[in-house]
């Protein structure tokens, strides 16, 4: 219980000093481009137009909401981290106490490191993962409308228990778990894939006669999960189909071209 406090602290903390980039990426993705391209130069030397930085689009939001504006959907997205943390941190515990049951019954327990034991583990996480998605889903989508809403500056979504009640009434329940299937599919696949490259390499790409082997194992555990982490079709299609049920500006050249499924459509 320590360690679930200890995570939801840490992640909240994180979530905090990380939401102004994570809404500045937000508007940009969505293609929300308000300022005009300056002459630079790129790699090669090259003058080239280049888009505004991180720095002149937080300038601009401050200029138009004031600092606090940096922090529009903050209040969700903790909402949705905290309940996540807590409800993977459950799950996986289910999951470890139920494949220790299983094991004490037969003769056999997969070796650690071998593939076996790898999918295993992944299949654990996999679960605990996707039943924090589907539970903080909610969340996610009232996140997302909070912050494009500063695209025609509306005020729909101005709350955690306001946004509920809206959603709610203009679209039902269904309206909460808006672009959940694409978002739990990116999850998935982006942590089978981590977690298999991330075997391989170890396996054949790191011998265990080197030195500092362990270390090396976990630091290519930790940069394929940061190479398989990003899974932009998927956001996209997340992303569009929880902002066109929710009718806001950003959203109204999509709804001319609505498409029967999500995967048709958000592109």
């Amino acid at each position: 219980m320590a360690d679930t406090c200890g995570q939801v602290l840490l992640g909240s903390g994180l979530t905090v000093l990380s939401h102004p980039l994570m809404y500045i990426k937000v508007l940009v993705q969505v293609g929300h481009e308000p300022l005009p391209p300056s002459l630079g130069r790129n790699l090669f030397g090259r003058q080239v137009y280049q888009l505004p930085g991180l720095f002149a689009y937080a300038k601009h939001i401050i200029k138009i909401d004031g600092k606090a504006g940096l922090f529009n959907g903050l209040a969700p997205r903790l909402c949705a981290g905290t309940i996540g943390t807590l409800v993977h941190s459950r799950v996986l515990q289910r999951c470890q106490d139920a494949g220790k049951y299983e094991v004490s019954g037969t003769s056999q327990k997969a070796e650690e490191g071998s593939l076996q034991h790898v999918v295993n583990e992944t299949t654990k996480e996999m679960i605990a993962r996707s039943c924090a998605t589907i539970v903080t889903h909610p969340f996610h989508v009232i996140t997302l409308r909070c912050m494009v809403q500063f695209i025609g500056r509306e005020t729909k979504y101005s709350g955690v228990f306001d946004s509920i009640v809206t959603v709610y009434k203009n679209e039902g329940v269904l309206g909460f778990f808006a672009g959940l299937i694409p978002r739990l599919l990116g999850d998935v696949l982006s942590l089978w894939i981590c977690n298999m490259l991330a075997h391989l390499i170890n396996t054949y790409a790191i011998d265990d006669s080197m030195s500092h082997t362990g270390e090396i194992k976990n630091c290519s555990q930790a940069v394929t999960g940061v190479i398989c982490s990003h899974t932009p079709l998927f956001w996209c299609q997340t992303s569009w189909l929880s902002m066109t049920a929710g009718w806001l500006a950003v959203s109204l050249p999509m709804l001319l071209f609505i498409q029967p499924g999500w995967t048709a459509g958000g592109t």
